[in-house]
């Protein structure tokens, strides 16, 4: 039997559930056989166009036999074969026949769907260019699911039978039906966690100072609408009677009853697999664990097997180490949460403890009532990518706010984000540490004063995400942007019954990089409001009250509200130490600075919000096939990695259309003035990073700094990193890919932060030509992991193109990209 090239994958199906997707084994074949069992008479004969069930049960014998040439998937749930799904390629291999039979119990749930995407990509991948499908016309399923699958597809009928040839290449339809896909999956999934229609409390529920005691009072004070079924695994010998908040008390791990949507875990650590076990058995489809300390505990298979556990049962697993899930509307409070936050329009997650804390406890006094949210713990399963497609078509959801510690996986929350960030603001708070480069130090190096926080940067920057460095900040923003329309510029009229105020407030907003075209000091704030709301010339008004000017502060409050009624116009204000909401919907901010910060960050995002998309731009002169069989041929070659020789090195880059000069006649000097001279030197670089992917960074030339990833003699490594450190500010990241108005908005930054006076000018040919080079690189670097570190040092701007005088080039062994048109849990 041929082996298919899949790999193993958990997905989530239609309703929420789970299901496994692997190569089919010749140790299969009896759970095939039962499959046929199980299905309908009417099941195999739309699949084997025969009554009976006779050619069905024979097929499963060629397909585990060792004469089987086709390849072959089947899908596991509820621990059975589901489905399974082969294409057999016919002469030549161009095209391939396709087959799928599903169990009948798992019709309507997307795993036909599922099956196909991933053998059509199996299919693709092993230079098959056409499937073909012979399909009973009244086989209306299979025909809606074989057309909707997102490939172009062409039927005809013949001999009463209809033929689809579907186009074995992955196509942006293609990917935009597979995130629809997903996005509908991964909410159903999470409906389990935030609307559970039952929750079972599992702990030390009878203990009246237990954690579980707590979880359960709390549920109940918060009176959640359906059954709460507490359990107390340790009380085996409790009474029949025993009851809390007036709810029998179920006892003995074997009590935890079923089917249950969510069941919140707050027991020991040892005992947190059994319990999960258990809820497998009975068909819990969400846990919530609360119990942590299996990594301090040094119970490390205890932490990879929960996940699993939770996988095979088809269950979302919030946690380990954890502290609950909130959603307001759905009166769920289950956990042990500090607060018990008011309804609002924030979506809320975090990670650590601390952070939880200061996020409630903060969004309660400013009067931010939250619509849901997660503390996720050790994310083992459910992440913020997750809770994302959760509140992206949630109403009661208008901003989503993220304290993170880490990403588990940058490239699909960048899709998520992008697509969320068009309808709906995302603030992300995120720790500023050094960039983990996997490759080696000297990688770093390349990218000169790189990051973790410029990779951050870069991330949060292509998809539109709001950066926020403390919980503080994160509050104010989302105060802004959950209550205020957002701003069309960056003009704001300062409104004050204070001048000494209004010009200390004037300051903050142009150091926050806002324009305050007049400061309006009068008397009458209502009068005052109302003018400049109505001035076409204004974006945004910030009101500055100073309470000792006033006989009555409150009377301030009240001109505020009774003149912003109605208003289209974002309004914001700060009288002198409160914070908060003014009339529940006007922030207010006890400084200046923290109002003009908030303000900055709601222009940025409705600046990045209102750019055109780019259509995805077709790059003449590439050849990934070329580039990929170099990368491979040399990492065998070498297989811990190394310094291409130069020959090496131009021949990649120009598989992408990099051309690298072979010599340069005379110095190359920088132009100061725009004329004379050979060219104007810039350094494009990227860098492979072991938590973000590709980076890419353009900056001036003329730092000094070694080749990526080191060179032989190992020359100026700390001089280089001095260097690099002195030039951080004049370097512009993103993350590939990237397109030619991005290339120029970094060349533009790169360009203002290494002369702010603003008296270099690149010619214009040459910039076209920069941008062209900005984008192949990170187009090379995103579709070649193997890639370390690329750096054209320098490449010279002139007013005919731009010159490539020394690359270099490393290559390190790293695993394959995930796919981003295979559908798979992480």
């Amino acid at each position: 039997m041929t082996r298919s090239v899949a790999e193993a994958c958990d997905v989530l199906l239609r309703d929420g559930g789970m299901a496994r997707i692997r190569p089919l084994r010749p140790s299969d074949r009896a759970a095939l056989h039962a499959l046929i069992a199980r299905s309908s008479p009417r099941s195999a004969y739309l699949r084997f166009f025969a009554g009976g069930t006779a050619s069905a049960h024979a097929h499963m014998d060629l397909i585990t036999g060792p004469d089987y040439r086709g390849h072959a998937l089947v899908a596991l749930a509820g621990g059975l074969v589901a489905g399974v799904a082969e294409w057999i390629p016919g002469p030549g291999g161009a095209e391939a026949e396709v087959g799928i039979l599903l169990d009948d119990r798992v019709h309507d749930q997307g795993l036909g769907t599922l099956l196909l995407e991933h053998v059509a990509l199996d299919a693709a991948d092993a230079g098959v260019e056409d499937l073909v499908a012979t399909v009973l016309p009244e086989n209306r399923a299979i025909l809606r699911v074989l057309h909707d699958l997102g490939l172009p597809v062409e039927q005809r009928y013949e001999r009463g039978q209809v033929e689809i040839r579907i186009a074995a290449r992955p196509t942006e339809r293609l990917v935009a039906e597979i995130e629809a896909r997903a996005h509908e999956a991964e909410r159903g999934s999470l409906a389990h966690v935030f609307t559970p229609g039952s929750v079972a409390v599992i702990g030390d529920v009878l203990d009246p100072g237990g954690l579980g005691n707590r979880v359960l009072r709390d549920l109940v004070a918060g009176r959640f609408p359906g059954p709460i079924h507490p359990v107390d695994p340790r009380a085996a010998q409790a009474s029949p009677a025993a009851e809390v908040c007036g709810l029998p008390v179920r006892s003995g791990v074997a009590a935890v009853p079923g089917p249950v949507d969510l069941a919140v875990v707050a027991v020991p650590a040892p005992a947190v697999l059994g319990v999960a076990r258990e809820c497998a058995r009975r068909r819990v489809r969400a846990l919530v664990v609360l119990t942590g300390g299996f990594t301090e505990a040094g119970d490390r298979e205890a932490e990879r097997e929960l996940p699993r556990v939770c996988r095979e049962a088809g269950m979302r697993l919030v946690g380990p180490g954890c502290l609950g899930v909130v959603n307001t509307s759905a009166r769920l409070h289950a956990g042990l949460l500090p607060v018990r936050p008011a309804a609002g329009p924030l979506g809320l997650m975090a990670q650590s403890g601390t952070a939880v804390v200061a996020l409630l406890e903060g969004a309660g006094r400013l009067g931010l009532g939250v619509s849901s949210f997660a503390s996720v713990g050790d994310k083992a399963d459910v992440s913020g990518n997750d809770l994302l497609e959760y509140w992206e078509d949630d109403p009661a959801t208008r901003v989503i706010a993220l304290h993170l510690e880490s990403f588990g996986n940058p490239r699909r929350f960048r899709r998520i984000a992008r697509r969320i960030g068009a309808r709906k603001p995302i603030i992300v708070t995120k720790g500023r540490r050094d960039l983990s480069v996997g490759h080696s130090h000297a990688a770093a190096t390349a990218l000169g004063a790189a990051s973790e926080d410029a990779a951050v940067d870069a991330l949060l920057r292509a998809c539109g995400a709001i950066r926020e460095d403390s919980v503080r900040g994160m509050l104010d923003t989302a105060r802004l942007l959950a209550f205020q329309p957002l701003p069309d510029g960056p003009r704001v009229a300062i409104v004050s019954d204070s001048r000494p105020a209004a010009a200390v407030t004037a300051g903050a907003c142009e150091r926050a990089g806002l324009l305050v075209p007049d400061l309006c000091d009068v008397g009458d704030l209502a009068f005052a409001i109302t003018t400049v709301l109505a001035d076409p010339g204004v974006d945004a008004v910030l009101v500055v009250s100073a309470p000792p000017s006033w006989p009555d502060p409150g009377a301030a409050m009240q001109a505020i509200t009774a003149a912003t009624r109605g208003a289209t116009k974002p309004v914001l204000a700060c009288p002198a130490g409160r914070d908060g909401l003014i009339d529940g919907r006007i922030p207010a901010y006890a400084s200046p600075e923290r109002a003009a910060h908030a303000l900055a960050q709601a222009h940025g995002y409705a600046a990045w919000r209102a750019r055109p998309v780019p259509p995805p731009e077709e790059l003449p002169g590439v050849d990934p096939p070329f580039a990929r069989r170099l990368v491979a041929a040399d990492l065998a070659a070498h297989p811990g990695g190394r310094l291409l020789d130069d020959r090496t090195a131009a021949r990649l880059l120009e598989a992408y259309g990099v051309h690298v000069a072979e010599t340069v006649a005379g110095p190359v000097s920088c132009v100061e003035d725009g004329g004379g001279g050979e060219g104007a030197e810039m350094v494009v670089r990227g860098v492979a990073c072991e938590t973000f992917g590709p980076l890419v960074m353009v900056g001036p030339g003329g730092t000094v700094s070694g080749p990526p990833g080191g060179s032989a003699d190992n020359h100026a490594d700390d001089h280089a990193d001095a260097q690099a450190g002195a030039h951080a500010g004049e370097h512009a990241f993103r993350v590939p890919p990237i397109d030619r108005a991005e290339a120029r908005r970094m060349i533009g930054e790169a360009r203002r932060a290494a002369l702010p006076n603003g008296h270099q000018r690149l010619p214009e040919a040459g910039v076209r030509a920069l941008e062209d080079q900005i984008v192949r690189v990170g187009r090379l670097m995103d579709d070649h992991p193997g890639i370390a570190a690329i750096d054209l040092d320098p490449v010279v701007v002139t007013p005919y193109g731009v010159v490539v005088v020394c690359a270099r080039v490393r290559l390190a062994p790293a695993p394959p990209l995930p796919s981003p048109f295979r559908r798979r849990l992480r």
